[in-house]
């Protein structure tokens, strides 16, 4: 059985704002932080096809504290896709922008792959965080 994350988060920003925060290392190590340490997750991060890459940050004894990924997609400023492995689970995450009326850009994730409802839920608990503190960066 394999489950899907879908959500959307709506920002008020330019397209290409959004689409920086999503695919520069620096703008990423600002929102992708350690849910429970508030550490940034430092990446080497390229939005280009095939680029493999680390989101790295203090491991705990459940989890080294490393995600692995593969560029899988780079349509700028719309379409971004990248394989997500970590604790033994690999998923694709898929990002959609769509510019909406009034200066707002609506915020498609989907994340495939996932094997159960307890890692779903993680997966929708750490996103939910994670694009919080991605329309805080937004805003400076």
């Amino acid at each position: 059985m394999s489950l899907t994350l879908s959500l959307d988060f709506q920002y008020k920003t330019s397209i290409e704002k959004l689409w920086t925060a999503l695919t520069d290392s620096n703008k990423l190590s600002k929102w992708m932080v350690n849910i429970h340490t508030g550490q940034a997750m430092e990446n080497d991060f390229k939005p280009v096809v095939g680029h493999h890459f680390q989101f790295r940050t203090q491991p705990t004894e459940y989890w080294d504290g490393i995600v692995a990924g593969e560029v899988l997609i780079v349509e700028a400023p719309n379409r971004l896709s990248y394989t997500w492995s970590s604790g033994g689970e690999k998923h694709t995450v898929t990002w959609t922008l769509q510019e909406l009326e009034e200066g707002k850009v609506n915020l498609h994730l989907d994340q495939t792959g996932i094997s159960n409802e307890q890692a779903l839920g993680g997966a929708k608990y750490g996103w939910s965080n994670w694009c919080g503190e991605l329309g805080k960066v937004l805003e400076q």
